[in-house]
């Protein structure tokens, strides 16, 4: 049966924008959602060959839904002038890929997908939409289904009543009942997709629906019959036409879009121009020897596209490729060659091309994403760009060849891993350190990692291997689920085909070794990033794999008991609440919650939620735990079960059974402002406001003849703002060692040092730190529960004493505004995408980023400087003492008895030595049997 393929591009155009982040041309000009859209059509067509095929894209101008309803779409932000200069480009690619390309006045490109789908089941034909819009689901029948190029979600007639619980006849009416947010068409208020999948199983229908409202019983009935009258527009409105003329669009019909040969030498001009060189090399070879025509300046075509027939933006045949984020030549690859190797003569010739090499990409392939536990299944190496290979080790399988036995290769190469003299680099290399060190061996010499040049370089962006090969290489590279699958269905990389393992695992490391040659041209072109690279991020990561590997002891007995006395609170909460509610109710609910507060309690409402509920989240519960007991409870109770959950429960059974501790992965990669993350399990949020989150504490234990030692900068972001803004009052109060927060009570309330009041100096306090965050007086206001036109006097008065803390504040915004980021002392740059938005809201959010970002980037700086400082003096001394985690501004060490005198006499002039500011860096120490105690 022939097929039909008609692709939603109004609907893609907005997702390869939003998939790929900031990739531009050469001359600057964005093309993230053009490589996006070009990778998504090329994969079309190898996915879905089709004998008739449309992209059809929504027109300029209203549609007859405008006039139907003038809030129409009202609530959708117009589109951003990095996508708009793209559309022209976009519309001229799917040209020359041989599609037509459909644009109709007055409706949407629904409606002419939903014409089309029509046309072609009267004749038989089996019809595809590529689309990721649900309304399009109502057009599903047997002669048409929906397949997602993005998700890879394919929903036929079945596949529509699984997702949303409603065959694809019903869709409109579910639509219609909870309505758009999208297109801004309301539906019944509070009638979700449960309730409307539940009346419409009960009533079939809309219509039947609105017949028996009647019935419907509660809030949700009510809502149901006021919006009665509304409900046939909401309908009207959700309904994709069918019936869309298009005779002046295809005269012929549907044999209109029978799909022609690609126009190549079109193609490799827009590929030259926008420099997607993978591309260019397949245009080429498609085209042979013939260079492409010549042409005169661009034209726009009838749907207001470039005409990239009349384009000649080519640049000239000698002048070197560039990075598709900058200005650093891309490595020349020609035909790639990636090798596998199933010998020991194959392997032993590869290890002489590593011996020889100055410097190897390496990349492992594994059993687990737990680097703990993680087991070889092959290893893969590339000294020369586009050459590369792979060595199976551990495939399985009927068809899996012969490999060599794991032991006797590493066994050949572990004098090579080993040796600091040969130079390896990699992708989050200390991943693989640790899967080398489950196999007794200690890599060693590396040189290198792409993770985390790309992090210094651009620390906003996405990191992992294939954003970054799109981002500075445009090449579109085998992903994972390509490979293993995903899912349930997800294969594990052992049970992959020896082949198509080495095509993925050999470009992993012939990509990798790419990456780092232009990252390193990049960071030589902006010498304090390669110092923050090489003098700080670099070396940091080894101590962070140490700490990783040495773990932390934990008491799982008293962890036990914690969630055991957890328990038995939840329980006396829960029969409070019930008391206070003066029925039973699930504490978990926000539906019943809101239900008691607001029908039954008629407690005041704080705020609504978008669709017009009045919320209960934590905000609301807080503000209402002022005056009102139940909300406090609920406070407690939700504060107790997620402690709970994710600590007193969790924790123990994530203690490593080979090492009896619990080894949390240290993240360089993921903060922006250059701060360490903890995950599995996350040591860094263990809540300690409260008695109960500080108990976790407690479980973190030191064994028998040791103790556990806690060094802590003191104010530190406060100490570096100091520093920044060169404030002579700041200054002159650390230099002297006063207590920061009465001093600065002292000249805001204007009372001499030795008569400040408690109160006093929790307010200033809090003026403190709201400032380096960017309080404003609303926000001090709601802090310190006063008038706001006092918060205003306070922050006023602040200034007044402290001009240079204002001052720096300024300048900083200003710096932002000007380059698009901010620097820490160390010369970290802190990336300010929002700082020019038309939104007012995410503007004002990147100012007052732009201000603490500084503070907290030096602070991160900081405790890394003092980990390289902590780790060396320790190799040094010959100590037993080992670090085993960091937390924000702290460092813990798990200390002998023996050397516990000398490392707190130590510890704390080691922190402090490791940068001079213009105050004093100052580090408290603790002991304890524990980390509360030490803490």
């Amino acid at each position: 049966m022939p097929t039909l393929l008609l692709i939603d591009g109004s609907s893609y155009l907005y997702r390869a924008f939003h998939a790929i982040r900031e990739l531009s041309a050469p001359d600057g000009t964005p093309t993230n959602a053009l490589y996006g859209f070009v990778n998504m059509l090329k994969r079309l067509q190898k996915t879905t060959p089709a004998d008739y095929i449309a992209c059809v894209f929504d027109a300029k101008g209203k549609t007859f839904r405008d006039d139907l309803y003038a809030d129409y779409k009202a609530n959708r932000p117009p589109m951003p002038d990095e996508l708009r200069v793209q559309v022209d480009p976009i519309h001229a690619a799917v040209r020359a890929f041989g599609i037509p390309l459909l644009c109709v006045s007055g409706v949407e490109a629904d409606d002419v997908i939903g014409t089309l789908a029509v046309a072609a089941s009267r004749r038989g034909i089996t019809t595809v939409i590529s689309t990721g819009d649900k309304d399009m689901s109502q057009l599903v029948d047997a002669h048409v289904r929906i397949e997602n190029s993005m998700t890879e979600e394919v929903l036929d007639e079945a596949g529509v009543k699984e997702k949303f619980g409603v065959r694809p006849d019903q869709i409109v009416d579910y639509l219609a009942l909870i309505g758009d947010t999208v297109d801004n068409v309301p539906g019944v208020p509070k009638c979700g997709p449960k309730t409307a999948v539940k009346w419409l199983e009960q009533y079939g229908s809309l219509t039947d629906v609105m017949v028996h409202a009647s019935e419907i019983k509660g809030v949700v009935g009510d809502n149901l019959r006021a919006t009665l009258d509304w409900l046939p527009m909401a309908q009207q409105l959700v309904t994709i036409k069918q019936d869309v003329d298009l005779a002046l669009e295809l005269p012929g019909g549907l044999d209109d879009l029978a799909p022609i040969a690609p126009d190549w030498a079109t193609l490799l001009t827009m590929f030259r121009r926008y420099n997607f060189r993978t591309w260019m090399r397949e245009a080429e070879q498609q085209l042979g020897d013939a260079p492409p025509p010549a042409a005169p300046a661009p034209a726009l075509g009838e749907c207001g596209q470039l005409d990239f027939d009349a384009v000649n933006d080519t640049p000239p045949a000698a002048a070197p490729a560039l990075a598709a984020s900058g200005d650093v030549p891309i490595p020349q690859v020609g035909e790639r060659r990636y090798d596998t190797l199933l010998t020991m003569a194959q392997l032993d010739d590869w290890l002489a091309r590593l011996n020889a090499t100055g410097i190897t990409a390496l990349d492992t392939e594994t059993t687990s994403l737990d680097p703990m536990q993680a087991r070889i299944v092959g290893i893969s190496f590339s000294v020369t760009a586009g050459e590369a290979a792979y060595l199976p080790l551990a495939h399985r399988g009927t068809e899996a060849p012969e490999q060599i036995p794991l032991d006797a290769a590493l066994a050949v190469l572990k004098l090579w891993l080993e040796s600091d003299a040969h130079k390896k680099l990699g992708q989050n290399l200390k991943y693989d350190q640790h899967v080398f060190a489950n196999h007794g061996i200690a890599l060693a010499g590396v040189a290198d990692d792409t993770l985390l040049m790309s992090y210094v370089l651009a620390s906003h962006e996405r990191h992992n291997m294939d954003d970054q090969a799109a981002r500075e290489l445009g090449e579109t590279t085998i992903k994972y689920e390509e490979v293993c699958g995903k899912g349930a269905k997800q294969i594990g990389f052992d049970e992959v085909g020896v082949d198509t393992a080495t095509a993925y695992a050999a470009e992993d490391a012939d990509i990798t070794l790419r990456l780092a040659q232009v990252l390193t041209q990049k960071l030589a072109r902006a010498p304090r990033l390669n110092a923050l690279y090489r003098e700080i991020e670099l070396p940091v990561r080894e101590v962070l794999f140490k700490m990783e590997r040495n773990g932390v002891l934990l008491d799982g007995r008293k962890l036990a008991q914690q969630s055991h006395d957890h328990g038995l609170r939840l329980i006396e909460l829960e029969r409070e609440a019930h008391g206070l509610a003066g029925r039973p109710f699930n504490l978990g609910s926000p539906k019943q919650i809101g239900e008691i507060f607001f029908d039954e309690l008629k407690l005041p409402v704080v705020k609504k939620t978008p669709k017009g509920a009045p919320s209960t989240d934590e905000d609301v519960l807080t503000e209402l735990a002022k005056d009102f007991p139940l909300p406090k409870v609920l406070l407690e109770h939700r504060s107790l079960s997620k402690l709970k959950s994710t600590y007193t429960d969790k924790l123990a059974l994530m203690t490593n059974p080979a090492t009896g501790r619990v080894h949390t992965s240290f993240n360089q990669t993921v903060a922006v402002t250059g701060r360490l993350s903890s995950t599995d399990p996350n040591l860094q949020n263990i809540p300690i406001r409260t008695p109960e989150g500080r108990r976790v504490r407690e479980a973190f234990i030191a064994p028998p003849g040791h103790k556990l030692i806690s060094a802590d900068y003191s104010q530190i972001e406060l100490r570096i703002m100091a520093h920044l803004s060169e404030d002579d009052a700041l200054l002159k109060a650390f230099a002297e060692g006063q207590d920061i927060h009465r001093a600065t009570a002292a000249e805001v309330f204007g009372v001499p040092l030795a008569e400040v009041t408690s109160e006093q100096r929790r307010y200033a306090k809090t003026i403190n730190f709201g400032l380096i965050y960017g309080m404003s007086a609303f926000g001090l206001a709601s802090q310190l529960e006063i008038e706001r036109s006092a918060a205003a006097s306070y922050i006023e008065r602040y200034f007044g004493r402290f001009p240079g803390v204002a001052q720096y504040m300024e300048r900083t915004r200003s710096q932002a505004r000007e380059g698009g980021y901010v620097e820490t002392v160390f010369g970290r740059r802190l990336w300010l995408p929002e700082i020019k938005s038309a939104n007012p809201a995410r503007r004002a959010g990147a100012e007052r980023a732009a201000i603490n970002a500084p503070m907290q980037g030096t602070a991160a700086d900081l405790i890394k400087l003092a980990m390289l400082a902590v780790d060396a003096w320790l190799i040094e001394a010959n100590l037993a003492s080992r670090l085993i985690l960091q937390v924000h501004d702290e460092l813990i060490l798990e200390v002998p008895d023996a050397e516990v005198a000398l490392v707190t006499t130590e510890l704390p002039k080691r922190m402090a030595g490791v940068a001079q500011l213009r105050v004093p860096l100052l580090a408290e120490v603790g002991v304890g049997n524990n980390w509360d105690e030490a803490h």
